[in-house]
């Protein structure tokens, strides 16, 4: 089978599920939601960063329905039975999760870029900056990829886990640890060794600045939640292949 029949397959699949339909749904309140919501009440800002990072804050719970929808894209599968299925037709396991990942990382990243224009427009509209806010500052084109990137690499995390872990729960709960839990908890901790460890989990970002976190630049951020979205999703397909169904 040609690895784009594949992919539709795939999207048909994901496109079909009510918890799809309800994760998009979530995401795009989220995140929305918050960004009009917080242009409107930061009535003036000092620079355009500072205007577009505070319309960009909902995109820090906006991980939850990003987990939820990576995770059941894989976990599902066994709960369901429906692996049976979906291996004999693609016997190749990994090319079944390379496709499932596809169709993930465009749901999200498409999303997470067509929110991320919504904050920067309820900035423009919403915010005084002096000199306005334009599309070309460094800035907030850094930002604004940012949250797409973001949002891609939350997916890639969330489906290897699914794949590692097979159980829906299992799966949220690690996710949801390490990107939401785990963080704050370890910078509310304050000793050294603490803080240590909270820059090495993946925390997610809104703007340039660390989700409840502890603050790190936005190279290391992106390096960090890369490595473990990576090593995650290789780990599950490696698993993936070696487990019987």
């Amino acid at each position: 089978m040609p690895f784009a029949a594949v992919v539709r397959s795939e999207a048909t699949k994901f496109v079909a599920t009510r918890s799809a339909w309800w994760c998009t749904a979530l995401f795009v309140l989220l995140v929305g939601g918050a960004g009009w919501l917080a242009a409107a009440t930061t009535q003036a800002a000092p620079s355009a960063g500072v205007a577009v990072s505070s319309a960009l804050t909902g995109f820090g719970a906006g991980q939850v329905p990003l987990v939820v929808a990576g995770v059941l894209t894989m976990s599902a599968e066994f709960g369901t039975g429906l692996a049976l299925a979906s291996l004999t037709a693609v016997p190749r396991r990994v090319r079944l999760l390379l496709a499932k990942t596809v169709v993930v990382v465009a749901w999200a990243g498409l999303l997470a870029a067509l929110l991320a224009a919504s904050c920067l427009l309820a900035a423009r509209t919403l915010t005084a900056v002096p000199g306005g806010i334009p599309l070309t500052d460094p800035d907030v084109l850094r930002q604004l990829g940012l949250q797409t990137a973001g949002a891609v690499l939350t997916a890639v995390l969330a489906v290897g886990l699914g794949a590692l872990l097979r159980s829906a729960a299992g799966a949220l709960g690690v996710a949801l640890g390490l990107v939401l839990v785990l963080p704050p908890v370890l910078a509310i901790a304050g000793t050294e060794l603490t803080v240590r460890l909270s820059r090495l989990l993946p925390a997610f970002r809104v703007g340039e600045d660390s989700f409840l976190a502890v603050a790190t630049s936005w190279q290391t951020g992106l390096l960090v939640a890369g490595a473990w979205a990576g090593a995650a999703w290789l780990l599950g397909a490696v698993l993936l292949e070696r487990r019987d169904v």
